[in-house]
């Protein structure tokens, strides 16, 4: 999960706001690199972009944060459904985004901080031609589409073993099925994430409550339960309430993810993001701070993304087999290192975080550092030149 996810509701007071928003300005095409590069400077109170109509197809971000706050960019749909997005942009950095685009209206959005609905900018994508693809590509996305599926269909029962338990008031069970219950989710968040709405029922933490929220009516999901059955250890009827909603809201997504918009280039993007999701919240502890199963979530993040990789691989080791060949060691020792945390390797029964020491760490945040950043460089690799 991230920090702030919009809901559909904030989505469209946004929309209905945006003009009004500053620090949005379109710099000169002169200094852009083609019909399909748009040039994205990020600040503290600003997010420049180079141009604000572009052609159908393929189109390149290269986000540049010249502000004192790591950023994230986005490339929306007017209701707020992500169409790619790229986090963790540390200040002083450069990275590129490569998305796929329809003709029609979309916003982009810089969030210094990684909060808030960010300062944004409206663009026009023109013109009906369609992204020429590689055939295996269509292969690779309808692959990932059934994968997508699975996990969500794989994953109701699983929560309903869980919310049956805290229901029943019985804490030890529940804490047993908390975490083999996110596993599919896990697994495949970038998707759930791009429907804007259900990541901030589910997933977020206390601390990724929008401003004015309380966390006492309105935090609800995994880890306001995980705060009851760890830290409180007691279940009242808060919690069989929110065990309900649990329910209801993952239905929601196991109905909706089959029809989410899958790109070659969004998935490839979603790997990447599944790796900055361990950066941030699997590596530091914070994403399971009560109970402590980071681990877990870590190994699903790492298979959701080594499963988009290996549909894509086909095309992307004709175009950049040097890419692959490191995605492919990387992978395996990220695997390897893992593996250290359990005893049965096809188990999902890991060491507790809050007994991983500083040292371990920083290792494990090197290897997910290491894979991340020839991963960002997979979406560029399957895009047909």
């Amino acid at each position: 999960m991230r920090a702030v996810r919009l809901t559909v509701v904030t989505a469209a007071a946004t929309a209905a706001t945006l003009a009004a928003v500053t620090g949005c300005t379109q710099k000169s095409d002169a200094k852009s690199g083609g019909d399909h590069v748009v040039e994205v400077t990020a600040t503290d109170d600003k997010c420049d972009v180079s141009k604000t109509e572009f052609p159908a197809g393929h189109v390149e971000l290269s986000i540049e944060n010249k502000g004192s706050k790591v950023t994230e960019v986005y490339v929306l749909f007017p209701d707020d459904r992500i169409v790619s997005e790229r986090e963790n942009i540390g200040p002083g950095t450069k990275q590129k985004l490569t998305a796929e685009v329809k003709a029609g209206s979309y916003e982009i959005a810089c969030k210094p901080g990684m909060k808030g609905d960010g300062i944004r900018q409206k663009v026009t994508v023109t013109g009906g031609k369609a992204v020429k693809r590689d055939a295996r590509l269509d292969k690779a996305v309808a692959a990932y589409r059934t994968y997508a599926q699975e996990q969500a269909d794989e994953t109701l029962p699983k929560v309903t073993t869980f919310t049956d338990a805290v229901r029943k008031g019985d804490l030890k069970a529940a804490q047993a099925a908390y975490a083999p219950s996110r596993i599919g989710w896990e697994r495949t968040e970038p998707v759930a994430e791009s429907f804007g709405d259900i990541d901030p029922k589910v997933d977020v933490r206390a601390d990724g409550l929008e401003e004015g929220q309380d966390p006492k009516t309105d935090w609800t999901g995994w880890h306001r339960l995980e705060k009851a059955l760890w830290q409180d250890k007691k279940i009242g009827a808060r919690e069989k309430e929110l065990a309900t909603q649990l329910d209801k809201d993952l239905k929601d997504w196991q109905t909706r993810v089959g029809k989410a918009d899958i790109t070659p280039t969004s998935m490839a993007n979603g790997a990447k993001e599944l790796l900055d999701e361990v950066a941030t919240g699997k590596v530091t502890g914070e994403e399971e701070r009560y109970s402590h199963t980071d681990l877990v979530d870590f190994k699903a993040n790492v298979e959701g993304a080594e499963k988009a990789y290996d549909l894509l691989k086909p095309v992307a080791a004709e175009n950049d087999a040097a890419l692959t060949k490191e995605l492919d060691k990387q992978f395996a020792a990220l695997d390897t290192l893992l593996d250290k945390y359990r005893k049965d390797k096809t188990s999902y029964e890991f060491t507790s975080y809050d007994k991983v020491g500083k040292a371990d760490r920083k290792e494990l945040s090197d290897a997910v550092n290491a894979l991340a950043e020839p991963l960002s460089k997979l979406a560029a690799a399957v895009v047909v030149k």
